[in-house]
């Protein structure tokens, strides 16, 4: 039940964020490539909500692609922004459309090939490059140390999905490591939200 209910915060902060993406421009944003990527990203956060959840009701294979597809799209659409804001706008904006049809090429692959090696590297690939580039790459904009927290929380995250059982057995088998997996990566769409609400141009 907790492993469902847990995915409620991916929904609301999907919602917010994608309202504030278009409201009278709230997020000031100045490419129409942001705007492409951001709502693509949100989209699927808040697709998360319906995936996740539908997935742990009966999980399965079946089922299970439906709650890798929305990360998949969300984690796709944070590396073209990467681009768009740390390398180039329009090969950024160009690579919106070919890198979320890798990513649902990857499910789709893992789906019918029984192979995990295309989604792994479409999941884990962004993880390790995009905090090196956070750091390594001069920031089009202020308060860039939101995408370091974003990267914490996102590990933390993983740890607990690893440790799922001893953490459920330390609980008195009431909350597993699965479901703080879901509480802590919310907190990523959360802190990428705080940074858009808080960000002004970077002057050199």
């Amino acid at each position: 039940m907790l492993n469902v209910i847990s995915n409620i915060p991916f929904l609301i902060i999907g919602l917010v964020g994608l309202v504030l993406c278009h409201y009278r421009n709230y997020f000031k944003l100045s490419l129409q490539g942001e705007v492409w990527g951001w709502t693509c990203f949100y989209i699927g956060v808040a697709a998360v909500a319906f995936g996740s959840s539908y997935y742990h009701l009966r999980p399965n294979d079946a089922r299970l692609v439906w709650d890798r597809l929305p990360m998949t799209v969300a984690f796709t659409s944070l590396v073209a922004i990467f681009i768009i804001e740390r390398v180039d706008e329009q090969k950024g904006t160009a690579s919106i459309l070919p890198l979320l049809l890798a990513g649902i090429i990857s499910i789709l692959y893992w789906r019918f090939f029984d192979d995990l090696r295309p989604y792994a590297v479409v999941q884990f690939l962004p993880c390790i490059a995009l905090p090196f580039m956070a750091v390594l790459l001069p920031p089009m904009y202020t308060h860039s140390t939101y995408w370091l927290w974003a990267a914490a929380f996102y590990l933390f995250a993983k740890i607990e999905e690893a440790e799922d059982k001893p953490i459920y057995e330390l609980t008195h088998d009431i909350v597993s490591g699965h479901t703080l997996k879901h509480l802590c990566a919310a907190c990523v769409p959360v802190f990428l939200t705080l940074m858009l609400a808080k960000r002004t141009i970077e002057r050199e």
